[in-house]
């Protein structure tokens, strides 16, 4: 399995039968590598997954979804709110399902969060937000956390999917922060490998996973920050 972020919670997913994007926000996103183009990124791109509704997280899926005519995976009103704008091929869920969509399955978790997108004049409601859950046959089970604060039920996601993989939102302000992010894995999880990310793109968030490491005490050497663009194997 590969994995690429390009900054802020734009993770690539590679498998020997699926490139999958999520949350793929990209033009805007300061931390966007600025010698890599959407274009790129979206290239043999297979199956989008979207966690929630926010401008920051939906980013150029659209954009990205008519190139490359990949299936749309998120909750149902993301789902019938990307049919309105020609969005043909999607996978409408919600809490607690797995769906098998072929090379992976995929279920959407319970997030503390938000979710709508501005529109002219208001919000438009887009369901609740969710972390996701992606299992390739053969690979350690992948856990997107979404934008979400630490909650008690982080405990049955662990026992239900047992996740080895977490990409895990440290930025505070919008997310957990350094430190409770930290309680979250180590409280909740038993990952092999963690990549913090929703850090080190908007000034308003943390610019660095330095309060992550640190809090994460004897496993800090679980943390495997990445710098956008590159890409490592997991």
């Amino acid at each position: 399995m590969k994995l690429t972020w390009y900054g802020h919670s734009a993770f690539k997913i590679e498998t020997d039968d699926a490139a999958i994007l999520v949350d793929p926000f990209l033009t805007g996103n300061p931390s966007f590598p600025q010698d890599l183009s959407v274009d790129q990124v979206a290239e043999g791109v297979t199956h989008l997954i979207l966690t929630h509704g926010h401008d920051d997280h939906i980013g150029d899926s659209i954009d990205i979804l008519k190139k490359t005519g990949a299936q749309l995976t998120s909750n149902f009103e993301i789902c019938m709110w990307a049919n309105r704008q020609g969005i043909e091929n999607f996978n409408p869920m919600n809490t607690g399902g797995m769906v098998n969509v072929g090379p992976f399955k995929v279920a959407l978790t319970k997030a503390e969060h938000s979710s709508s997108k501005q529109g002219e004049g208001e919000a438009i409601y887009l369901g609740n937000p969710h972390g996701v859950i992606i299992e390739v046959p053969g690979q350690k089970v992948l856990y997107h956390m979404g934008d979400t604060d630490i909650f008690s039920d982080m405990a049955l996601i662990n026992e239900i999917y047992r996740p080895k993989i977490g990409l895990v939102p440290i930025g505070d302000r919008f997310t957990m922060g350094g430190k409770v992010a930290a309680l979250a894995c180590n409280r909740f999880f038993d990952f092999d490998t963690i990549v913090p990310c929703h850090f080190q793109s908007f000034p308003i968030v943390d610019e660095n996973a330095d309060t992550f490491i640190g809090a994460m005490g004897s496993n800090g050497h679980r943390v495997s920050p990445m710098t956008p663009g590159v890409s490592v194997e997991l």
